[in-house]
């Protein structure tokens, strides 16, 4: 017997318009060489929101606020203190984004099962006396399975090839089949809309994430032999790009996600839209397409009256792998916005200690829309070695293009507390009230992260060896004869060869007790040489 999981709804329970109950349509799977089907027995995806059992209080009026909402400070007002808070504040963020942005995610329905084969999967779902079905493509890399998988939305996402030779699957899932485009908001159509009804109030975005769970709910359903249960990715671009980081956020068994120029209703903070240059209006996404839940129409001129805003989204991905990817060549997709988004997301995983968990990079040369860049296809391997297959380590990064740069600073008044993993109480981190730090009370190590022939990559991790946390840092290195900085990034450099000097930058000076930030870099020259001197003093 099946039962769901509870999930209190003390102030935003959704009321679905009955429809007329659809027949279920049995889809065949094609099948290739290996590819007989393998009927998939029930079983309850126990970790798609884990905190559905913490009790949510009602939020009350809202007032506005053009700064983004402090994501540790709970809607009872007190601030959380240890890493275990963040499973039910979480779940707050979860009820309010729903509420307000994208319309309720259901609970898992009562019946989902499927097929798995080595070239498509089959989705059929039974929930409140209705029921739909649809299904995806699956495209394996090469050796012997099973294999890890990434969720390829609409076709058009990170470099599929890339994926592949990395040694992941890629699913290839047609988002339409579950919420169509080009309808109206009290006409849906799609599976998602056949089962809670086509004037139901959640947006295409969640319902997009619905059919990407429930794609992971047949994986893990199968005998595993094809697909790994434990090892999903998510990516998509443009408005499949809203999609993946909506999915993300919204289903905890996804253990990386990688939304790539999202733009307006993607990862950009909402109360930034208005005033940055050439961005789409928030106004314009909201009736370009039934993208967002009904809800956030009444915020479109007014952001700064919304509960939540995207880093808070981006904070739900923690501590799990994301991998932000931003086009700063098109002011429509508001890049600068994003940047804020994922420095304010950061400070999340800063404090959970998963702060090497999460990338942003927008600064690329190809300003050409959802194009493949050669920019992200080795961070692309990396992220999903490191989150998918359990083979690599290597830490996030933050490369934000110069001409799109946020400053989080502008945007918040709340610090980033230091939380505890015992129950304690933490202090805080973050914000502009300053902070202690000694000569020797950080350390600065260097890694080299690519090399080619004339020239390198590199990054230095500062980390913060005392007991209190420190608010500003300088690093000192020295580069080999005929070498210099092209490019650096999450620092503020002072010379390009010799001895180079490497401040913090605005976002990046905040360091809690035994945490460490990166700063990275790209060096012309001698590749065989590593920079040496390397010091590090605070502030």
């Amino acid at each position: 017997m099946r039962f769901h999981r509870y999930r209190p709804r003390v102030w935003a329970a959704a009321a679905f318009v009955a429809v007329a109950s659809l027949a279920t349509t049995t889809l065949t799977a094609q099948t290739g060489t290996a590819g007989s089907l393998r009927a998939a027995p029930q079983v309850e995806a126990a970790d798609e929101d884990d905190g559905a059992d913490c009790p949510v209080p009602d939020p009350g009026g809202s007032t506005a606020d053009s700064l983004l909402p402090d994501p540790f400070t709970r809607i009872d007002g007190t601030r959380i203190t240890d890493t275990s808070d963040w499973r039910c504040r979480r779940a707050e963020i979860r009820e309010l984004a729903e509420g307000s942005v994208y319309g309720q995610k259901p609970e898992s329905p009562d019946s989902v099962t499927g097929t798995v084969s080595t070239t498509s999967i089959t989705v059929n779902v039974t929930d409140q006396g209705r029921n739909a079905s649809f299904s995806a493509s699956v495209d394996l890399p090469s050796g012997p399975g099973p294999f890890p998988a990434v969720v390829v939305l609409g076709g058009f996402g990170a470099d599929t090839s890339t994926i592949k030779a990395s040694g992941a699957a890629v699913i290839n899932f047609d988002p339409y089949l579950v919420g169509n485009e080009g309808t109206p908001r009290n006409n849906k159509q799609g599976a998602f809309y056949s089962i809670y009804g086509s004037s139901s109030s959640t947006g295409l975005l969640m319902a997009w994430s619905w059919g990407v769970s429930r794609i992971i709910d047949v994986i893990e359903q199968s005998d595993g032999s094809v697909l790994q249960a434990d090892a999903t990715g998510v990516t998509g671009c443009s408005r499949f790009g809203k999609g993946a980081f909506v999915a993300g956020a919204f289903d905890q068994r996804i253990d990386l996600t990688m939304p790539i120029e999202s733009g307006t209703a993607g990862a950009p903070i909402f109360r930034g839209i208005p005033g940055e240059n050439g961005s789409q209006p928030l106004s314009s996404a909201y009736s370009e397409q039934p993208w967002l839940g009904d809800a956030f129409g009444s915020f479109t001129s007014n952001p700064a009256m919304l509960p939540v805003d995207t880093h808070q989204i981006v904070a739900m991905v923690a501590p799990r792998g994301l991998f932000i990817m931003e086009n700063p060549h098109i002011d429509w997709l508001g890049a600068r916005s994003g940047s804020v988004a994922a420095l304010g997301g950061a400070e999340v995983y800063k404090a959970l200690g998963a702060g090497d968990n999460i990338t942003y990079w927008s600064d690329v040369q190809d300003g050409n829309h959802c194009a493949a860049r050669n920019e992200w296809r080795g961070p692309l391997q990396q992220h999903i070695e490191k989150f998918l297959l359990g083979t690599g380590d290597a830490p996030g990064a933050f490369r934000i293009a110069a001409g799109k740069s946020g400053n989080l600073s502008e945007w918040r008044d709340w610090q980033t507390p230091s939380l505890t993993d015992d129950g304690g109480t933490g202090g805080d981190t973050g914000g502009d009230t300053g902070g202690g730090g000694t000569e020797d009370a950080c350390t600065a190590t260097y890694q080299t992260i690519n090399s080619w022939s004339g020239g390198f990559q590199g990054q230095v991790s500062v980390r913060n060896n005392g007991t209190g946390a420190i608010n500003g840092w300088t690093v000192s290195m020295t580069l080999a004869s005929g070498q210099s900085i092209s490019s650096l990034w999450n620092g503020e450099r002072t010379g390009t060869g010799g001895t180079v000097t490497v401040r913090n930058a605005p976002w990046s000076g905040s360091i809690a007790p035994h945490g460490t930030v990166t700063f990275g870099f790209t060096v012309t020259g001698n590749s065989a040489t590593e920079p040496g001197n390397i010091t590090c003093s605070s502030p």
